[in-house]
């Protein structure tokens, strides 16, 4: 009973002082609030580039394999790779055979086109050279007509899927399906349109072009190495199946024994593990900024409540005269430091976060920040209060009586 009685007594006379001194109030919770706004500003660009790479990854799916020339997280010697043997689309029917947990395999061959129907264009489309079996490894959905069939790849058909972009910007209005598109030099019929799938990796998934491989070689040729997607039944089996598909690689390439492989098997893990390594320092500095301006804010918190002391040190004396515990006197000043700093926190919160999102609104980087991490922001700002509050109210509680009561 005494101890709510300290409490609710030491806050009445909080709110009085805080209330009393406004301009000191005003300034001290504006020093707060920036650091808990700029320390929540970059937590949210943070959590939202995090966020935003985690759904690219996910679109590429936990579950897919890709085969390719070059590994995507290089280490060692460029031009080793470089001097590697190509590959082929021959190798998707060893890959298929390789395991029972490989589902599909499909050769992707890359090329930048330029779009064109009527007097529309488009240029740097990426044109993509694959097979019917790459609807069910992508997370392409089509919106209009169909996908490739196989049809299609072995009668080297001159048909195109195209993606929502390309298709609003040479067909607006227009259902493209049944219309030709020129690629570079070459017709192609539209056979499908895709729904819109945004950009994974910096790629935007929504200017492709996609035709049969087959049609792909005989129109852009057949120098490049092509990638191999795979996908797998389970990401329980992803590791296992590369293991196995390590095995046919080499037997059907013949590599020998003592030679280091000459493909590489990435897996969209080797991403984010790659991407972890490169963020992880940045956002370590950028999180380093913010709590030191909230340090800072802490620091004019302590200063404040110094200056407070000193003026009220005849209050301090009377009230400890007249029997006041020094309890009672440490949780006033707590109380004060605490409440100037969750007023400060909270309208930090809210411009922090305004903040995070107008970056977002104007700028590429993401934005978002998870209701756990407001409440942490306040949090923590009535923390730092208490904190550097300490020796101000311990400083006030600890003052003599006799001594306070001669103080002008």
């Amino acid at each position: 009973m005494s101890f709510r009685v300290d409490v609710w007594e030491g806050g009445r006379i909080a709110l009085f002082s805080l209330r009393a001194n406004r301009l000191r109030t005003v300034l001290t919770t504006v020093g707060i609030g920036v650091g808990v706004c700029t320390l929540l500003a970059i937590v949210g660009i943070i959590q939202g580039i995090n966020q935003s790479f985690a759904d690219q990854l996910a679109q590429i799916g936990a579950n897919t394999l890709q085969v390719s020339k070059f590994p995507w997280t290089m280490r060692g010697d460029w031009w080793e790779y470089r001097n590697r043997k190509n590959l082929s689309a021959d190798l998707v029917e060893p890959i298929l055979q390789a395991s029972e947990h490989v589902v599909a395999a499909a050769p992707l061959y890359f090329d930048r086109v330029e779009a064109r129907f009527l007097e529309r264009r488009m240029a740097s489309v990426t044109a993509l050279g694959t097979t019917a079996d790459y609807a069910i490894i992508s997370s392409f959905t089509v919106d209009r007509g169909r996908f490739l069939t196989d049809a299609d790849v072995d009668n080297r058909a001159q048909v195109a899927v195209i993606g929502a972009e390309l298709a609003r910007t040479l067909f607006p209005g227009l259902d493209p399906v049944g219309h030709r598109i020129i690629l570079g030099s070459k017709p192609y019929r539209v056979v499908g349109s895709l729904e819109a799938k945004g950009t994974i990796l910096g790629e935007n998934q929504d200017t492709v072009v996609v035709l049969p491989f087959r049609t792909f070689q005989a129109d852009f040729g057949k120098r490049n190495s092509p990638n191999i997607a795979v996908s797998v039944d389970s990401p329980d089996n992803v590791l296992k199946v590369q293991d196995q598909l390590t095995v046919a690689l080499r037997r059907e390439r013949r590599t020998p024994p003592e030679a280091k492989d000459d493909f590489a098997i990435n897996r969209p893990e080797q991403l984010a593990n790659m991407y972890a390594q490169l963020t992880g320092a940045l956002y370590g500095a950028a999180t380093g900024v913010g709590l030191i301006t909230l340090l800072v804010g802490g620091i004019g918190i302590m200063n404040i409540m110094l200056v407070s002391v000193r003026e009220r040190t005849r209050e301090i004396g009377v009230r400890r005269a007249l029997g006041a515990k020094k309890r009672t006197i440490i949780l006033q000043f707590l109380m004060e430091a605490a409440s100037v700093s969750a007023v400060g926190g909270t309208l930090g919160t809210v411009v922090g976060l305004g903040l995070a999102k107008t970056v977002s609104f104007i700028t590429p980087l993401a934005a978002t920040v998870e209701p756990l991490t407001v409440a942490g922001g306040v949090g923590f700002a009535a923390m730092v209060g208490l904190l550097f509050g300490i020796w101000p109210a311990a400083r006030a509680a600890n003052l003599d009586p006799v001594e306070a009561l001669r103080h002008d």
